[in-house]
């Protein structure tokens, strides 16, 4: 049980002292601003005396940081103002160098991909395993990861879990050992698991298993605001110095206050979850489930994470779903060609939300839902177990390129690296050498509606290649 919220306390004290602005920002308190919400303004201040520094912490950030580090036995934890993203880029950057190679899921998060570029360092990509329940991407598994290190000497290793629809490494403790015993660094991003261990009953953040450094989005499933996210530091494998010099170098110099005072608040609410609030979820989440399945097409699916449904209606494709949906005022967390993903609030005893309202728009979508015609939804996974790229991101950055028919980049090195998102994993990645699987898949999420990130020109059904010589 943790009591203080020393952020929060301190700019509430702060705004209640009604002071005089000549400082940034410029809306001065909201009084400038015309936004409807101008009010909340009033709390967005900066590094004045008795408000700390996130980049010099001593006094209210300091202790909030503590706190947040007392929770997650931890030996420092760290507020993140600017996503998981800061977060990734700083752990691989702390810990590796040019020119290191580096084990990485092909489900990772773009931000791990950046990084690889910014750094100049050599990916080994392994694949994921194939949940054929979810039809999603979980984990590598540990036979694959010896096979790569075999081949190559590797730095470090970046685990994503659990996955995007809540589905966790199955063989995360395995394989943290094995890389541990064989001096491979090992990096988590999970970032969708903040809210993990906030009981017993639910599941175990990586911490626990020994993960050298974890970043997670506090903002993704605790009541923080986004780009609000947590950086652990979980072994003194990790120099903390490096860490907090690009933690430095990465974050805004001008962080908001705001996010950091939701960030104190998210710790707060996490730290002080209980058992009995995870009873009283559970009865409505069940409620809520039983609903759902009663209504004729709809199909739901649970993951290991308790906040996370999958919801399905025969026939159709998530695309499909959610646009139905979306005309009910539902707005899923994600779609894809199976399914929606449902980001479930993480109540407390007591509280409520509008689930017999979403009840009524789910039946009424679903009606809709009866008329469209029908159809399979292809399985989308074909990518060979262990790649590494014909040229790594940094050399592409020096090779011509041009734009080809789609059909024609099979064979041919991709100069663009292309990301439907969500869930933002990359089909292919600036380096590798398209193949026909992956123009299959990219036309089919195409033809199903999915939104592919960058400037791409797809819709033209031309793909960025890289000039032969």
């Amino acid at each position: 049980m943790q009591i203080n919220k020393p952020i929060v306390d301190k700019l509430i004290m702060f705004e209640e002292q009604k002071n005089y602005s000549f400082h940034v920002p410029g809306h001065k308190h909201g009084l400038l601003s015309t936004l409807p919400w101008k009010e909340s303004l009033t709390y967005d201040v900066t590094e004045l005396t008795g408000l700390d520094d996130l980049h010099s912490p001593e006094t209210i950030i300091a202790q909030a940081q503590q706190l947040l580090t007392q929770d997650n036995n931890t030996i420092s934890s760290y507020f993140l103002v600017n996503g998981s993203t800061v977060g990734n880029l700083t752990m691989l950057y702390a810990t590796c160098n040019a020119g290191d190679t580096i084990i990485v899921q092909r489900n990772c998060h773009k931000s791990i991909f950046n990084a690889i570029s910014l750094i100049g360092l050599k990916p080994i990509y392994i694949t994921p395993e194939w949940d054929e329940v979810t039809n999603t991407a979980t984990s590598i598994n540990i036979t694959l990861l010896k096979e790569a290190h075999e081949a190559f000497s590797i730095t470090a290793i970046v685990l994503t879990t659990p996955n995007y629809y809540g589905v966790l490494a199955n063989e995360l403790r395995e394989v943290i050992t094995y890389c541990h015993t064989n001096n491979i660094i090992v990096l988590i991003d999970e970032a969708h698991g903040a809210h993990f261990g906030a009981t017993a009953a639910f599941p175990k953040s990586a911490l626990a298993y020994g993960g050298d450094i974890v970043v997670q989005s506090a903002h993704k499933t605790l009541p923080a605001m986004t780009m609000g996210a947590f950086l652990h530091i979980n072994s003194e494998r990790i120099n903390q110095k490096k860490v907090e010099l690009y933690l430095g170098m990465l974050q805004s110099s001008s962080p908001s206050y705001p996010i950091m005072a939701s960030l104190d608040d998210a710790r707060h609410f996490k730290a002080n979850y209980t058992d009995e609030d995870f009873l009283y979820f559970t009865k409505i989440k069940s409620k809520f489930i039983a609903s759902l399945t009663a209504i004729k097409g709809i199909l739901v699916i649970t993951t290991d994470d308790p906040l996370k449904l999958l919801v399905r209606y025969e026939g159709v494709t998530g695309f499909e779903l959610q646009t139905e949906l979306e005309k009910q005022k539902i707005y899923a967390e994600l779609a894809d060609s199976y399914q929606v993903l449902l980001l479930l609030p993480m109540l407390k005893n007591a509280m409520t939300f509008q689930f017999e309202e979403i009840i009524v728009g789910v039946q009424l979508a679903s009606e809709k839902l009866a008329h469209y015609l029908k159809s399979t939804p292809p399985t989308t996974n074909y990518h060979k177990a262990i790649t590494q790229p014909k040229f790594s991101p940094i050399e592409m950055e020096e090779k011509p390129a041009c734009y080809v028919n789609i059909y024609e980049g099979i064979g041919k090195v991709a100069a663009e690296t292309l990301v439907p998102y969500p869930p933002g994993i990359p089909i292919c990645l600036a380096g590798e050498v398209i193949t026909k699987e992956m123009t299959k898949e990219i036309i089919m999420l195409l033809e199903v509606g999915a939104y592919f990130q960058g400037n791409h020109r797809l819709n033209e059904k031309l793909i960025c290649v890289m000039k032969e010589a």
